[in-house]
C-alpha cells in the first residue's frame, strides 16, 4: 500500500484539533517553512523548503475546511500508523493520487481558497488569505512603487507652486496618491509574490515577531 500523508503531525496538531486550532498550528508552520526567510540558501535548500511549505499548506486546506477533513479521515482512518508520513514529497503527490476529491466545501469562514476540484492549493495564496489582515499593511510599506513616483512628482510640482513649502506638502500628497494607486485592484498574494527576496524575508521577520513572539 502506498505512503499517505499525515497532515496532522504535518501541522503538529492532534486529529482531535478544533478548527481554529488548525487555523494557528498552520501560522506557525508556514512562518518556519516558508522559503522566502532562508538567507543565502542553496537550490537543494530552497527546493526542500518548498516542498515543506507546498506540504503544510496542503494539510491546511484539507483539514481547514469540515467537508474536506471528513474526506480525508475517512482515508486516514483505513491506513495504518506505519502507512502514514510527514514526508513533504508523499504530501505533494496526494492530489494526483486523489483527483476526484477535496473539491468541495470551502464555504467556512476563513478557510484556504478553493482550487479546482482534485487541484492542490497554491501555496503563497494559501498563505496570504490566512495572513491577510497581518500581511496587508506589511506588504504596501515594502511595495512603494507608485507612492516613490508620487512623492518625486508631487514634489516637483509642488517646488513650482510654493518653492520649499510647497515641496514637502506636494511630495506627502503624491506619496499617499501613489500608495492608493499601488494597492488598487491587486491581491496580497499578487504584491507578495512581486517583491524581491530581502523585501519578503523582512515581512516574513515581522509576521513572525506578531504571531511567535520572535523573529525566525
Amino acid at each position: 500500500m502506498s505512503r499517505f500523508p499525515d497532515y496532522y503531525k504535518l501541522l503538529n496538531v492532534t486529529k482531535s484539533a478544533s478548527q481554529d486550532e488548525i487555523r494557528t498550528a498552520y501560522k506557525k508552520e508556514s512562518l518556519r517553512t516558508h522559503p522566502d526567510r532562508i538567507a543565502n540558501a542553496s537550490a537543494q535548500e530552497k527546493k526542500r523548503a518548498t516542498e515543506k511549505f507546498q506540504a503544510v499548506a496542503d494539510a491546511y486546506y484539507v483539514l481547514s475546511d469540515l467537508t474536506r477533513r471528513e474526506e480525508y479521515d475517512a482515508l486516514y482512518s483505513t491506513r495504518s500508523r506505519a502507512d502514514r508520513t510527514e514526508d513533504p514529497g508523499v504530501a505533494n503527490s496526494f492530489f494526483t493520487q486523489f483527483p476526484g476529491m477535496f473539491g468541495g466545501g470551502g464555504a467556512r469562514a476563513g478557510a484556504a481558497p478553493t482550487p479546482g476540484a482534485g487541484q492542490q492549493p497554491d501555496a503563497e495564496g494559501v498563505f496570504a488569505d490566512v495572513f491577510e489582515e497581518l500581511l496587508r499593511p506589511e506588504v504596501e510599506r515594502h511595495a512603494p512603487w507608485w507612492a516613490w513616483a508620487g512623492a518625486v512628482c508631487g514634489a516637483g510640482i509642488g517646488f513650482i507652486i510654493a518653492n520649499f513649502p510647497g515641496l514637502m506638502l506636494g511630495a506627502v500628497a503624491g506619496n499617499r496618491l501613489g500608495a492608493i494607486r499601488d494597492a488598487k485592484g491587486k491581491s496580497v498574494a499578487a504584491v507578495f509574490s512581486q517583491l524581491g527576496g530581502n523585501q519578503k524575508a523582512e515581512i516574513l521577520r515581522a509576521l513572525a515577531m506578531k504571531v511567535l513572539g520572535s523573529a525566525l
